[in-house]
């Protein structure tokens, strides 16, 4: 009996040491030495306030990007080793591209350079055209990885964006939608941009451009495009940053350096005070731009950013990890360009299928009607069971009020947050913890009921009532886990408050009411009777 009253006492004292701690905000040294964060109450999106979006990734276009990619890696490999193909032709919906081989080409070397640079394509041999076509089982593959890199590269735009317990998660195990959850955020036009902006940064060459029209363009180009060539438009400002018109450039396809190759990219400022954002290249592509503009001094190159090309200076010197992206950019634009290239370019756009905003006095008067609710409860439930059990009730309370704190206090704990629905769960918890001390008590009226003495009727009453209140919690716990696996934020809420309660109640109704029954009635010699 000792031992079981040390524990309850000790659980209840660090439970409510973590709860205080959590509720004022504390920070204490103690948890940094054991190596633990903190306790505090995480409020959800419901409850502080701020944006709720559901976003969807266009796996179509990483498919396009990435067989457009590879088509050009083709062409570029085979003009290395004196391969001249003609036009390529994609078509990403069928998941495959079209290259025209010119009648004096050595078909054996084309194949080597095939099986060396696009081993997983099946390709279709003919006498002018050869076709290559990407297995679906690797187009899954490919879809699969945009969602998880634009998983990430969304998250590393909003951690360097500051937002304070953010949830970032894919909905559904096999989706391609993800749920972004800001609390705290009031700025939903910057959020969206700054998630939706695909920021893809290439270098290219400039074969032509700028001109007026793609009319003119081309006529300086010789009349046609090119097959490693593109037409790209930039924006022509005034002095003033306002867009007066476009500008056409013909490009070279095949990028000198990617934003792939950034290692940073900050805010910076011109001559003129004007913003700018600098960049610095990783070491191993430093020394590609170095060759590059090294051989290529007095022509031009494009800095592209989303398929617009934001500036195509003159290269006048060699570069090497370091640049500058200039264009009509104030302060905040300046800054959030340098945020979305740090944290990497999403390989694919992303479609806004939902979006709400709560604003914080919302989330105020939820929380108030919330514990309003949870307090009731917990006092029309009390009422009832000292009415009804006497001083057996009493016991139950004591054990329900532990229950509601070490549920609060393990929720600080591990960091878990506390949304409306979780309020809810709380709630429900209440009443399925004295409902495990509804099937004891009145287990132990019937055994009393039969003549057994009160030590003998406690102890059976326990005995038996114990695995009927263990299935119960456990089919309730496996829905539980159904819903915080497959649930959006507030359902996760609600799941998570509910399994604490599961354990915590078995622990309370069992555990602690059994100890307090020892306590202040079984260490008794002579037991004749009991308030129940």
């Amino acid at each position: 009996m000792t031992w079981r009253a040390v524990i309850v006492v000790a659980v209840a004292a660090v439970a409510l040491f973590w709860l205080v701690t959590a509720l004022a905000n504390w920070e204490l040294a103690v948890f940094n030495w054991l190596g633990m964060p903190n306790p505090k109450v995480r409020l959800g999106l419901d409850l502080q306030g701020g944006i709720h979006l559901v976003l969807q990734v266009q796996t179509d276009d990483a498919l396009k990007a990435e067989i457009d990619d590879l088509s050009q890696r083709l062409v570029s490999r085979a003009k290395d080793d004196g391969i001249t193909l003609g036009a390529v032709t994609v078509d990403p919906e069928a998941l495959r591209f079209t290259v025209a081989v010119p009648a004096n080409v050595d078909r054996d070397a084309l194949n080597e350079v095939i099986d060396a640079t696009l081993p997983e394509f099946s390709v279709s041999r003919g006498a002018e055209q050869w076709t290559f076509t990407l297995p679906a089982g690797i187009a899954n593959n490919l879809r699969e990885m945009a969602i998880r890199q634009a998983l990430e590269t969304i998250r590393n735009r909003v951690d360097q964006f500051g937002v304070s317990e953010p949830i970032i998660q894919r909905q559904g195990m096999t989706s391609n939608r993800i749920l972004v959850q800001l609390p705290g955020v009031d700025d939903p036009a910057r959020v969206k941009d700054l998630i939706g902006k695909t920021a893809f940064l290439e270098f290219q060459e400039v074969v032509a451009g700028p001109a007026a029209d793609r009319e003119s363009l081309l006529r300086a180009a010789g009349g046609m495009i090119p097959p490693d060539a593109e037409v790209v438009t930039g924006e022509r400002t005034d002095i003033e940053g306002n867009v007066i018109g476009k500008d056409y450039y013909l490009l070279k396809r095949a990028s000198i350096v990617t934003g792939r190759d950034l290692r940073t990219a900050r805010r910076s400022q011109d001559d003129f005070n004007q913003p700018n954002v600098l960049f610095e290249l990783v070491p191993a592509s430093a020394d590609k731009f170095a060759d590059y503009t090294g051989s290529h001094i007095g022509t031009h190159m494009a800095i592209v950013l989303d398929n617009n090309v934001s500036s195509a200076p003159r290269i006048n010197d060699r570069i090497r990890e370091s640049g500058v992206i200039e264009g009509s950019f104030t302060i905040q634009e300046a800054e959030d360009l340098a945020l979305v290239l740090r944290a990497g370019a999403l390989p694919a756009s992303i479609t806004y299928l939902e979006e709400r905003t709560v604003g914080p006095s919302l989330g105020l008067d939820s929380i108030q009607r919330g514990w309003k609710t949870a307090l009731l409860s917990l006092i029309v439930v009390s009422l009832f069971m000292v009415v009804y059990y006497r001083m057996s009730g009493v016991n139950a309370v004591v054990a329900l009020i532990l229950n509601l704190v070490i549920i609060m206090a393990v929720m600080a704990g591990v960091g878990a947050t506390l949304t409306l629905p979780g309020i809810a769960g709380l709630v429900l918890t209440i009443g399925m913890a004295v409902d495990a001390n509804v099937l004891i008590f009145e287990r132990i009226r019937e055994e009393l009921a039969v003549g057994k003495t009160v030590r003998s009727a406690i102890e059976a009453g326990f005995a038996r009532a114990f695995s009927a209140i263990v299935d119960s919690n456990v089919t309730t716990l496996i829905a539980a886990l159904f819903l915080f696996q497959f649930g959006t934020g507030p359902v996760k809420g609600f799941a998570v408050t509910l399994s604490i309660g599961l354990f915590t109640s078995v622990y309370t109704a069992v555990f602690v009411s059994l100890t307090i029954f020892m306590v202040f009635v079984l260490r008794k010699q002579r037991v004749q009777t009991l308030s129940i």
